[in-house]
C-alpha cells in the first residue's frame, strides 16, 4: 500500500480542490519525474495543453473538454506549489489576488458605479488597469501571442478606451482601401522587381483591418481561421484517401481530377 493513500473522489468543488493538492503535493515529494519540474520545464506543456483544450472547444467535445480544463488546473497549481517551495507565494496567495482584481475591476457589482452596457464594462476595466499601474491600455497584450490574436486583442483595448471607429461601413471601406494598396504592389511594370518588403507590410495592413471588421460583426478571426484550417483538412483527408481506394496517387492526378473528389468532400 502506498505511503499516501489517494484522497477518494470527493463531491463538492472545495473538496475536490483539497484533493487536487493533496495528490500534488505527493506526487512533488514522491514521483522521480515531477519532483524535477520547474516553472520552465513546465512551461511548453502548459502552452500544450491549453492549445489542446482549445482543439476541444472548436470540436465541441464536452468530454474532453472536461478532461482538458483538469489538465490545465493541474498544471495552475503546480506552478503554485513549486512557488511555495521559496516561499515567494502559494496557492492561496492566487485564488485571493484573483478574487481581489475581480472585485477592485467590477465597481458596477461591488461599488457604486453604474454601467449601461458590455462596453461600459470594458472601458472601466480598462481605466481601473491604468490607475493599477499599467503605463500603456496595450502593455497588458502579451509580445509573445500569436500575431492574429494579438492584432485582435489591441483592436479589443483600444477600442476599450474609445479608439474605435464609429460603424462597420467605415471599417469595411478601410479593408477595400488596404486592398487596393496591396494589389497596387503587383501593378508593376514589366520586368521591375517587386518590393517583397513593401507588399509584406501592405499585406499586414489587409489582414489587420480584416480582423477589424471581424470584430464589428462579432466573429473570433482565431476561431474563424481554425474552423476553415480543418475543414480542409477533412476535405483534403477525404481527398487522398478516395485517391488511395481507387489506386492513384495525388501527384500523378490532374487538377480537374482532384476537384471531383474534393466537392464530393464539400457536399458530405
Amino acid at each position: 500500500m502506498p505511503n499516501n493513500p489517494i484522497p477518494e473522489s470527493a463531491h463538492n468543488p472545495a473538496d475536490a480542490f483539497t484533493r487536487l493538492l493533496t495528490v500534488l503535493d505527493t506526487l512533488r515529494t514522491q514521483c522521480h519525474w515531477d519532483k524535477k519540474q520547474t516553472m520552465e520545464t513546465l512551461r511548453h506543456l502548459t502552452i500544450e495543453e491549453t492549445y489542446e483544450l482549445s482543439d476541444a472547444i472548436l470540436e465541441g467535445d464536452l468530454e474532453e473538454i472536461k478532461k482538458e480544463l483538469g489538465d490545465v488546473m493541474m498544471h495552475l497549481v503546480f506552478y503554485a506549489r513549486i512557488a511555495s517551495e521559496t516561499n515567494d507565494f502559494n496557492i492561496t496567495d492566487v485564488l485571493n489576488g484573483v478574487c481581489d482584481k475581480l472585485v477592485n475591476r467590477h465597481p458596477h457589482i461591488y461599488g457604486d458605479v453604474e454601467v449601461q452596457n458590455e462596453e461600459d464594462v470594458k472601458r472601466n476595466w480598462e481605466q481601473i488597469k491604468l490607475k493599477e499601474g499599467n503605463k500603456s491600455v496595450l502593455a497588458g497584450v502579451p509580445s509573445s501571442l500569436p500575431a492574429l490574436v494579438k492584432a485582435s486583442r489591441i483592436q479589443e483595448k483600444a477600442r476599450g478606451v474609445g479608439f474605435d471607429w464609429e460603424d462597420k461601413n467605415q471599417v469595411w471601406e478601410k479593408v477595400e482601401e488596404e486592398l487596393q494598396e496591396f494589389k497596387a504592389e503587383f501593378n508593376v511594370v514589366d520586368n521591375t522587381a517587386i518590393d517583397v518588403e513593401k507588399a509584406e507590410s501592405e499585406f499586414g495592413d489587409v489582414l489587420f483591418s480584416l480582423i477589424n471588421y471581424a470584430r464589428f460583426i462579432n466573429i473570433n478571426p482565431e476561431n474563424a481561421l481554425e474552423k476553415t484550417n480543418k475543414k480542409f483538412i477533412k476535405r483534403f483527408q477525404y481527398l487522398e484517401n478516395k485517391a488511395k481506394a481507387n489506386g492513384k496517387a495525388l501527384a500523378d492526378m490532374t487538377l480537374a481530377e482532384m476537384d471531383i473528389y474534393w466537392n464530393e468532400a464539400k457536399k458530405l
